[in-house]
């Protein structure tokens, strides 16, 4: 598996299997996600971890060769762009959601979500044609099940 992700990641051509190159791009925006304070805390890694495995149904070794293959990718400056225009051609909408849902999990892996978090989830959520509503019902799902009060955070 970690040759097919390092292959999205450092080739122009189309990986052999469509869920690998979704699998590397929602991955990419969740580590861009965590790194909108420049630091991707232990709090960040573990839940990166954890929303890959559950909704992608990966090993731990293919969750961690998952993300260390995103980090190495969006090292400096990365057009995530890039990694919304691959989401946007190979999910459907509910799986876009999912994507926002993990989105939602990694910004609050804190306990918090601060102004930088907000503000790329926005525009994230907007590029993949998700409602503001729907991501509002994703962001309740996710504070539900991570036990924290609807008022954490910013107003989204």
């Amino acid at each position: 598996m970690l040759n097919r992700i390092k292959a999205f990641f450092t080739s122009d051509e189309a990986p052999e299997r469509e869920e690998d190159a979704v699998h590397a791009a929602a991955a990419a925006l969740l580590v861009e996600a965590a790194r909108t304070d420049n630091t991707i805390t232990e709090s960040e890694r573990e839940r990166i971890l954890a929303v890959t495995r559950r909704y992608f149904h990966l090993s731990e070794d293919e969750a961690q060769d998952l993300l260390s293959a995103a980090v190495f990718d969006t090292e400096g400056t990365s057009p995530y762009h890039r990694y919304v225009s691959v989401i946007m051609e190979r999910c459907p909408p509910d799986q876009r959601l999912w994507i926002v849902e993990m989105l939602w999990e990694v910004a609050y892996a804190d306990g918090q979500l601060n102004d930088l978090e907000a503000s790329l989830l926005r525009r994230i959520g907007g590029l993949l044609h998700i409602s503001d509503l729907d991501r509002g019902e994703a962001r309740k799902r996710v504070l539900a099940r991570l036990g924290l009060p609807e008022d954490t955070g910013l107003p989204v």
